[in-house]
């Protein structure tokens, strides 16, 4: 037999591995510290689809081998969009067209989307000629289905086209046209033959459908039945990509979770949304809007605090770029939503890159090149002291 005091060596010793293991091994990280993640209340069956769009998403990296190309910007999902994050200089796209509302002129030469990068034998697109570009930074994924399941009616009510109310904001939906494959979703509103757009920086993608089949088609060059020219690949030919694949993801980004609000009940993150409001900032950001019908059962009918109107703005002389996207005029841009902002440096190598095109280095940076409609929320927030700047400042981080 081991001697009693050899015995509770060994106790003793496990006990310290077990403790030590305890504080070494780094525990998982709060909700409220990522934005990945599913919503809560899926299915098992819906949590495998999740688990499935996840793969695709973060999983699958191209190559030559299996559809990459032959022109491109990115070779996967999540090398744009680190842990569902916004996107940093080196990831941001180029896109290229005309300042007019006619339609883009330059499809035939490679538009919307410049490809920067080829495959060997293949030269990188350059902007053509007599083209009108901006930069676009890749937006964090995050709580997209709700945006997704919000009601074209509950839109249009937030909408002020002519300033009847007098208060220098006229938010407009962008109307644009649908592909033939979107399915149209319960109470569409149309007008001349045209929708409501809701999704990219001028809204000018009508659902998450169209959204990834566009980003596999134009930022890697993988063909789907859905999307299938490529540059100088316009052959239809066999889709490089299943549509269950596309599926798959574009459940993925429905169900991602909304990202969760930090330190609310801290006073002075109180005070600074109070201050947020006072400024006007909220009659763009709005607080809360809530979904009506969806297919999805957890996403219907729930209030949500994205901090935006999914409506265009003219945002100014100073952030036009004389680029646009469907009906929206050049110095128009929708409302980015504000939720997730605190997190924007995870994904962003450890600062701030803001506004459509990252060149905002800091919130406050990013306020004070607000313009047109921004312009008088602006003068509020300039004419803040400094210490009511810091919580409203502080209030914006946590969100």
């Amino acid at each position: 037999m081991l001697n009693k005091s050899i015995v509770v060596l060994l106790i003793a010793g496990l006990i310290l591995a077990g403790t030590s293991c305890e504080k070494t091994i780094p525990g998982l990280p709060k909700s409220d510290e990522i934005l990945d993640g599913p919503i809560d209340g899926l299915t098992p069956e819906q949590n495998r689809i999740f688990l499935n769009g996840d793969i695709a998403f973060n999983g699958d990296i191209f190559s030559a081998a299996n559809g990459l190309g032959p022109l491109f910007v990115a070779n996967s999902c999540g090398s744009c969009h680190a842990g569902d994050g916004k996107g940093h200089p080196f990831t941001t796209l180029t896109r290229f067209g005309q300042s007019d509302t006619l339609g883009n002129q330059f499809l035939s030469q490679g538009g919307p989307q410049l490809q920067q990068r080829a495959l060997p034998g293949f030269q990188p697109e350059q902007i053509p000629a007599g083209a009108t570009f901006s930069k676009f930074t890749p937006p964090a994924n995050t709580g997209l289905g709700f945006f997704e399941a919000i009601s074209d009616a509950s839109i249009i009510s937030l909408s002020d086209v002519n300033d009847s109310d007098g208060d220098g904001i006229s938010g407009r939906p962008n109307w644009i046209t649908v592909p033939s494959y979107s399915e149209l979703r319960p109470g569409t509103i149309t007008r001349n033959g045209k929708y409501i757009g809701r999704f990219g920086k001028k809204a000018a993608v009508y659902d998450l459908l169209q959204q990834t089949a566009n980003a596999y088609n134009q930022d890697m060059g993988i063909n789907s039945t859905y999307e299938h020219y490529n540059t100088y690949n316009k052959q239809e030919g066999d889709p490089e990509i299943l549509n269950q694949k596309v599926l798959d993801l574009v459940f993925y980004l429905k169900t991602l979770k909304a990202p969760v609000q930090r330190g609310q009940n801290n006073p002075e993150v109180i005070s600074g949304k109070q201050l947020f409001m006072n400024v006007s900032c909220g009659k763009c950001h709005t607080p809360q809007l809530k979904t009506g019908h969806s297919d999805i059962a957890v996403l219907s009918n729930k209030s949500f605090a994205p901090y935006t109107d999914l409506l265009l703005h003219d945002m100014g002389p100073a952030l036009d770029d004389q680029y646009t996207e469907g009906t929206a005029l050049t110095p128009e841009w929708r409302t980015a939503a504000l939720w997730g902002l605190g997190l924007s440096k995870n994904s962003q190598g450890g600062e701030y890159h803001l506004l459509h095109d990252g060149r905002a280095k800091s919130i406050e940076q990013a306020i004070l090149m607000h313009g047109g409609e921004a312009e008088q929320s602006k003068n509020k927030f300039q004419q803040l002291p400094s210490n009511e700047k810091a919580k409203l400042i502080k209030f914006l981080e946590s969100l």
